[in-house]
């Protein structure tokens, strides 16, 4: 038999000072920041929920609180690593993750290449297990009048039992 477990994540935050954004891993030139404890990478947060919710082991905030100040303007990769042990240390693989970027800017399509790279490699999956996509808010709500960025991410994990 096998075991299937699917989680999913969700991560906004709003722009501030600054000329670039991390996204899916990799530095985005951009008019902006991001004001998060952390890098902010909306994408990499996601999907770090994503898969420890797909185990049961809590979210982002459980296991790197933002009341640390360890984690003030930590690199996510690090966070994504580590919820990639938790899932492998209790035997599942990693079958395949899906982003979503919800943002009028900055545009995804000219940097997918280079951030599915990016996560299959933290991941150590093939890149064709990784999708990253985007779509505007149709210029509604905060994120529709470019105040901001979110990013939804959904996995599946399989092991044999």
């Amino acid at each position: 038999m096998i075991d299937i477990r699917t989680g999913q994540g969700y991560d906004t935050h709003i722009f501030g000072d600054g000329d670039h954004i991390w996204l899916g891993g990799i530095s985005i030139p951009h008019n902006q920041g991001i004001i998060a404890h952390s890098d902010g990478d909306v994408v990499l947060h996601a999907l770090t929920d994503a898969l420890l919710g797909a185990v049961g082991k809590g979210d982002i905030g459980d296991h790197f609180p933002p009341s640390d100040d360890q984690w003030k303007d930590a690199q996510s990769h690090i966070f994504l690593d580590h919820a990639r042990k938790v899932v492998t240390d209790l035997g599942f693989v990693i079958s395949n993750v899906d982003m979503t970027v919800i943002a009028e800017l900055p545009k995804i399509g000219p940097h997918r290449q280079s951030i599915t790279k990016t996560i299959a490699d933290i991941l150590k999956i093939d890149p064709e297990r990784v999708s990253i996509k985007a779509t505007t808010n149709e210029k509604m709500g905060f994120l529709g009048r470019g105040e901001g960025i979110a990013a939804m991410a959904i996995c599946t994990l399989m092991k044999e039992i």
